[in-house]
């Protein structure tokens, strides 16, 4: 007799699946805003270091042309767009389950850049965005003068 452990998330996650194609097959043929259907945001991570904040974003698939970005009012904007490629008959599509359409990232930055230093790469369908901080708000080490 073999012993299973159950794994309640399995089922969870079992159920959940289960939920997600009742809901897709109910509303299936139900007129959407396609707006609505193709938004999409791209996860993002923010880190700080001494001289700089560095924002890094998952953009896999998108062409680093499309890709707009801004800093205006202390406020860093991404914006870009997912083209659907269909190099397969729509018929012959078993899932689609990644996002594709524009997108739009807007984070307000804790700190006051320098926004003529701001330097952005894209490398593995990665977009890395370094935001050098202003002079004005870096860390300044004051000499304590002793008294004789």
């Amino acid at each position: 007799m073999n012993l299973v452990r159950w794994n309640p998330f399995q089922e969870m996650s079992l159920l959940q699946n289960q939920i997600n194609r009742l809901f897709e097959s109910a509303l299936h043929g139900w007129p959407t805003d396609s707006n609505a259907t193709n938004a999409w945001a791209p996860l993002a991570d923010i880190y700080e270091t001494d001289n700089e904040l560095v924002v890094t974003t998952d953009l896999p698939g998108v062409d680093p042309k499309k890709i707009d970005v801004r800093v205006e009012n202390n406020v860093l904007t991404i914006r870009g767009e997912r083209q659907f490629e269909q190099k397969v008959g729509k018929e012959n599509f078993h899932r689609v389950e990644r996002s594709y359409g524009a997108f739009s990232r807007s984070f307000t930055l804790s700190t006051v850049v320098d926004s003529d230093r701001i330097r952005a790469s894209y490398k593995d369908g990665v977009l890395s965005i370094s935001l050098p901080k202003a002079e004005s708000v870096k860390p300044k080490r004051i000499q304590i003068a002793a008294a004789a």
